[in-house]
């Protein structure tokens, strides 16, 4: 049984069915589960690192009082984390910095030309974890 789930939040609605399910799971094996928000962001220099840091403070702050008003158990069983880069790659490495044993993404029901025009994340996990993987719909 899954102890440290990991799930993909964007704050979509897919994103918040991924979080319900991994919190169900955290309840029935006695888990804990990390949530972690990707920012992706172009390059831009210093102002743009010193706004990302600014706004990033405030977005951690929404992320966990919106995770807590989906479930109340956010304070007891979740970690959070809001960090930038590339989603898929982000979610890929937190599986060994960390100890995750099992990861969470939702699945936005893209087309297959949006999938092929801007990825999938769920897609690049699947193809590329190395821990059991599980994509709510």
């Amino acid at each position: 049984m899954p102890k440290y789930s990991l799930v993909g939040y964007d704050g979509s609605e897919a994103a918040r069915r991924a979080f319900a399910f991994a919190m169900d799971l955290a309840r029935a094996c006695g888990g804990r589960v990390r949530v972690v928000s990707v920012l992706q962001v172009a390059e831009g220099g210093d102002t743009c690192a010193l706004m990302m840091s600014d706004s990033g403070i405030q977005r951690a702050q929404e992320l966990s009082d919106e995770l807590t008003s989906l479930d109340a158990d956010t304070t007891r069983l979740v970690d959070v984390e809001l960090t930038h880069g590339m989603p898929g790659d982000v979610l890929l490495s937190q599986v060994t910095q960390h100890g995750i044993d099992h990861i969470v993404v939702g699945h936005t029901g893209r087309g297959a030309l949006a999938r092929w025009l801007i990825g999938s994340v769920s897609d690049n996990v699947l193809a590329r974890a190395q821990v059991p993987v599980t994509v709510v719909r």
